[in-house]
């Protein structure tokens, strides 16, 4: 199934009352906007991301959706006057054969995978799905009388949820959508526009920290959420992760170890080019940052990657860990096998990786060891990485 997402960044941020609209203000270290975009980059299920801002912020924009998507950015598009303006705009701007597309809002900069995940799945079933936070107070219906307000009733808050977003569609819901979206009637969100169209929305959980910011109480909060106390600043400051690969050799393969082509050496058997140390380097940095691992991202069934340059994954996998706000503290990496020996080309490696993350030289290790007569590995390559992130 292919997944695009549009993230709806078109607003001016009026009702937050400051000069700068909200996408670019900053939470932690990023603003707003990158950590909205990176949040829905780092979703394995998502192909990929059209982002759409105000007129004139597009190539400020564009500097920071490459830093927060990878190359998972498609296109950054200037909205309109209206949410559902912008919106189109953006569905417009993508490729056409998606299955699914989501409509997030740039504002809820805390959405987490399992959301998506949950939108995406009932979309697919459903043609149509929100993600709805429950509601827990007692709801009043209040009358209002000049200055005064009076209790008219109590509603039922089991029958409630707070609509988020994301917000799924089938494509050829969607399609049905985007007339309405043009029509000279405003509407909050596209459920409405799917509700008017006769649609069924399909409500899945969503999450109390998944906040829009809309006010500066709502920016405190999300500070908050994102800072907690020092002492778990402390605590949450650095991630260890450990990857593993292993690959039996292949004849009429090309070797590539840690990006660096070793000439005249059977290569790796693989979907994509083999590289089992970058495979391994890769899951260190993604399981570190909580980002999944690398068949999640670039699964073996997906013929895109068919033998694909494997440094080129990784360089995608850590602009994802960087969008996420870690930086690479250093990197152990131990090589086994018989062939080719590592001690002549880990000079090259420690730089070709260290490119791929950012990082120097002097902040990764190579180390080879052989089998030691063990026969079940004799004719592979096994590789440990060890990865160290801190928010620098």
């Amino acid at each position: 199934m292919i997944v695009d997402v549009v993230v709806a960044a078109g607003g001016k941020g009026r009702r937050l009352g400051g000069a700068v609209p909200k996408q670019w203000l900053s939470i932690g270290d990023r603003t707003i906007f990158e950590r909205s975009v990176a949040a829905c980059a780092a979703s394995p299920r998502v192909r990929g991301i059209v982002v759409v801002v105000p007129d004139g912020d597009v190539e400020h924009a564009r500097a920071l959706a490459v830093g927060a998507a990878g190359v998972k950015l498609l296109r950054v598009v200037a909205g309109g006057a209206r949410r559902q303006d912008s919106v189109a705009a953006g569905v417009a701007a993508l490729p056409g054969d998606a299955d699914v597309v989501l409509v997030h809002d740039a504002a809820r900069p805390f959405v987490t995978g399992a959301i998506i995940g949950r939108v995406i799945d009932a979309a697919a079933r459903d043609g149509a799905a929100i993600a709805g936070a429950r509601v827990h107070d007692t709801v009043k219906h209040v009358a209002r009388d000049g200055s005064q307000c009076w209790i008219d009733g109590t509603i039922a808050r089991d029958d409630l949820a707070l609509a988020q977003t994301p917000q799924g569609f089938r494509r050829d819901v969607l399609g049905v959508l985007l007339p309405l979206m043009m029509s000279p009637t405003d509407v909050t969100d596209e459920a409405a526009l799917a509700e008017r169209a006769g649609y069924r929305v399909h409500v899945v959980e969503g999450h109390a920290d998944n906040v829009k910011i809309t006010t500066e109480d709502d920016l405190a909060r999300a500070r908050r959420l994102l800072g907690g106390d020092s002492a778990e600043q402390a605590v949450g400051a650095i991630r260890i992760g450990l990857g593993y690969d292993s690959h039996r050799f292949a004849d009429d393969r090309r070797l590539v170890v840690g990006g660096v082509q070793v000439p005249d050496a059977r290569g790796l058997a693989g979907h994509s080019d083999g590289d089992a140390v970058c495979h391994a380097v890769t899951d260190a940095v993604l399981g570190a940052a909580g980002l999944g691992d690398v068949g999640g991202l670039f699964p073996d069934t997906d013929p895109a990657w068919k033998d694909a340059d494997s440094l080129v994954l990784l360089r995608d996998a850590f602009s994802r860990v960087a969008a996420a706000g870690w930086h690479l503290g250093n990197l152990d990496v131990v090589v086994i096998c018989h062939r080719p020996k590592i001690g002549p080309i880990a000079g090259p490696m420690r730089a070709s990786l260290a490119e791929a993350l950012g990082s120097t030289p002097d902040r990764i290790s190579v180390k080879g060891k052989t089998p030691e007569g063990t026969s079940a590995i004799e004719d592979a390559m096994i590789v440990h990485a060890v990865a160290l992130l801190d928010r620098g």
